[in-house]
């Protein structure tokens, strides 16, 4: 019998193999993720911050590269721009840049420019208010009667409206400011009317050349056409007008004639109204005064069509 000390030894050695859920492949597999995100992302802001002719580069150059290449894109050499071929360098600011890095384009005001503007606007604006009354004084019977004493123009002051003397149709009472009953509707119509702009109002008194006949040696045509500008204003304003649109009310005396080839003729008596244009205001509040400047054509051409003999004060 053999001896049992004699059998050989057998080692068993086990091996072991850890299992997936201990290794490091899910480590790669979630890195790869991430940088795809990132890569995503990426992309997502580049498209944002890439202006419309870039992108519309970009998509040409993808869909014809050989075409974008032969007509004069970067060639193949050129490490200069990213996508080659296709529109701007994308390495270049065009969206989102750090306040500062850009100096923002300086801006400038063009005064005269828009004061060429607002002028243009308060024309368009008193013609329309011409036109209007123009068209109260037609649809109104009353007023329709002395049309022909009631001139409508537009002047460098603004719109001007005359109410003038006709040989037998005086405004006033002879060498006196107390206003004919006619001539209390016309103001007190056209009061109403010229609330409906924001302009101030000026008033002047006028008349003819011949001399004061009131047999009073300290009155003269002077008090008497400042006179009548104040009955004016009164009248404007009992027919609705608001007071405070009034800022200036003057007499002229004959210094301003409406017919210069004739002094002693009835039209030369009127009350001028003119609806003051912003340039005419600023002159006042400027300064505090501001000579009546007629409009020598507009004046003229009224005269033509106003022809009347007198040669009685008024």
């Amino acid at each position: 019998m053999s001896d049992d000390t004699q059998q050989p030894i057998v080692i068993k050695r086990i091996k072991k193999g850890g299992s997936a859920a201990h290794g490091g492949a899910w480590k790669i597999a979630y890195a790869d993720f991430v940088t795809a995100m990132m890569a995503f992302f990426m992309l997502m802001w580049l498209l944002g911050s890439t202006t419309q002719g870039d992108l519309l580069g970009i998509a040409d150059f993808f869909q014809n590269p050989l075409k974008v290449s032969l007509q004069g894109g970067a060639g193949s050499g050129d490490s200069s721009s990213l996508i080659q071929g296709g529109g701007k360098d994308l390495s270049a600011s065009h969206g989102q840049v750090k306040a500062g890095d850009v100096v923002a384009p300086k801006k400038t005001i063009n005064l005269q420019k828009l004061k060429a503007e607002f002028e243009k606007a308060e024309k368009v604006k008193l013609s329309g208010l011409k036109g209007e009354l123009e068209t109260l004084i037609d649809a109104n019977p009353t007023l329709k009667q002395f049309k022909s004493q009631m001139l409508l123009d537009l002047t460098s002051e603004g719109l001007r409206i005359q109410i003038v003397d006709e040989k037998n149709r005086p405004m006033f009472d002879s060498a006196s400011s107390e206003v004919k009953p006619y001539t209390r509707v016309i103001l007190r119509e056209i009061g109403k009317t010229l609330n409906k702009v924001d302009n101030h109002v000026s008033l002047s008194g006028h008349t003819d050349a011949q001399p004061f006949a009131g047999g009073r040696l300290d009155f003269s045509n002077w008090e008497l056409s400042t006179n009548r500008a104040n009955a004016s204003r009164r009248e404007l304003i009992a027919g609705g007008m608001r007071e405070d649109k009034v800022m200036r009310a003057v007499g002229l005396a004959s210094t301003v004639l409406f017919d210069k080839q004739n002094a002693y003729n009835p039209i030369n008596r009127r009350i001028s109204i003119v609806i003051m244009n912003k340039r005419t205001e600023d002159a006042i509040l400027a300064d505090g005064r501001v000579v009546e400047v007629e409009d020598a054509q507009g004046l003229e051409d009224g005269a033509l069509s106003q022809q009347a003999a007198g040669t009685t004060a008024r």
